[in-house]
């Protein structure tokens, strides 16, 4: 059996891209099939100043990154997301978010994976589920 990739490369393959930086993702976690990742709050997010509460946007993509990524372990990279929903369930508010991906099952082709959002006080804020096509077979 092949061994989980570490925090330390799977921190370096998604930081790769420059919306990834700009999220200020952090890997806690990797596991079979499931991951954990910390997004590093910033003023941009907001969407209405008053009420100082963040895009449904932002969480949107925090759903779709931490479910795909949550396929890294057997992927080892990221991988297309086919379709995908999310429920929002309370407002985020400032600080930092930590996203929890895990892989529903697993395909050749295509794979289910979901995702939930929790504030810093453990509240869940928002969760979803998306559809991934899997890499093509490595020829021998």
């Amino acid at each position: 059996m092949e061994s989980l990739p570490s925090v330390d490369s799977v921190q370096a393959l998604l930081t790769r891209g420059p919306f990834h930086q700009w999220l200020g993702l952090q890997v806690l976690r990797v596991g079979d099939g499931e991951i954990d990742i910390k997004a590093t709050w910033r003023p941009e997010w907001v969407v209405n100043p008053d009420a100082g509460y963040t895009h449904g946007g932002i969480l949107a993509a925090l759903i779709d990154l931490c479910a795909d990524w949550a396929l890294v372990s057997t992927t080892g990279r990221g991988v297309p997301t086919i379709d995908m929903r999310v429920d929002y369930h309370r407002a985020a508010m400032k600080g930092d978010i930590v996203c929890k991906g895990k892989v529903v099952k697993g395909g050749k082709q295509f794979s289910v994976c979901e995702a939930s959002l929790f504030n810093e006080q453990g509240q869940l804020l928002a969760s979803g589920r998306g559809v991934y096509a899997m890499p093509a077979p490595k020829s021998a």
